[in-house]
């Protein structure tokens, strides 16, 4: 009597324990996922809970939600923090990749990134490069240029006061963004300091001239000689 009843209790127990290990299987091996890095696990639903650092991420399928612990989101999601749980939430619907819910890294085809959004056209005073799908503005000026040899009518010598210029171009290097961008200039008046090679200064040869007549006068007053009266 005893024997059939302890070979009866050993074969419910083996059948208790193939069930147990076919659920744990479907548990690793099932949409669900594994259950590594989680605290609770269930077999339909995989992790609900994971470990401190690891994210939650929830796929779903139809009606069914499945979760997963990971240390990092997938693309199209990005992390969230919070005091119970780190979420996997998912990025904008025009949105490849994302730092959070409000600015975008990376658009999806046929929308241009411009300072974390995704738009279907560029906004005014920007352009669209095909090749980044990024809209750029259109002229970012560099720095203001050395000023110019201060000239007058194309030389820098023999006037007075001539003009100098300095102007300002576009500080980004590509040839897009440059043919875009409107070179300012500005210009100023400039004395002019120097005299052509070979020129005499103006006031040196006035005073030249000056002299030249002083030394004439002088000698005309010697050679200037009166007729004297014949004595009474």
């Amino acid at each position: 009597m005893r024997a059939p009843l302890c070979l009866l209790l050993l074969v419910a127990h083996a059948v208790d324990m193939l069930a147990l290990n076919r659920r744990k299987k479907q548990v690793g091996t099932g949409l669900g996922g594994n259950c590594t890095g989680c605290v609770i696990c269930s077999e339909e639903n995989g992790c609900s809970t994971c470990q401190q650092r690891l994210f939650l991420f929830i796929r779903r399928d139809g009606i069914r939600q499945y979760g997963k612990c990971v240390h990092d989101c997938p693309p199209g999601y990005f992390g969230v923090r919070g005091q119970e749980v780190n979420r996997c939430k998912k990025c904008g619907a025009t949105c490849e990749s994302c730092f959070s819910q409000d600015f975008c890294i990376r658009c999806k085809r046929l929308f241009y990134l411009y300072k974390g959004k995704c738009l279907s056209t560029c906004p005014l005073g920007t352009v669209a490069h095909q090749s980044t799908w990024e809209c750029q503005e259109e002229c970012e000026p560099g720095p203001w240029g050395s000023w110019s040899p201060c000239s007058h009518n194309g030389k820098t010598c023999g006037s007075a006061w001539g003009v100098e210029t300095r102007v300002r171009g576009a500080s980004r290097a590509g040839t897009e963004e440059a043919a875009t961008c409107r070179v300012l200039s500005e210009s100023r008046k400039c004395p002019i300091q120097r005299h052509c090679p070979g020129e005499r200064n103006p006031s040196q040869k006035k005073g030249r001239k000056d002299g030249r007549l002083r030394r004439d006068r002088k000698l005309d007053s010697k050679l200037d000689v009166r007729p004297q009266r014949p004595p009474a």
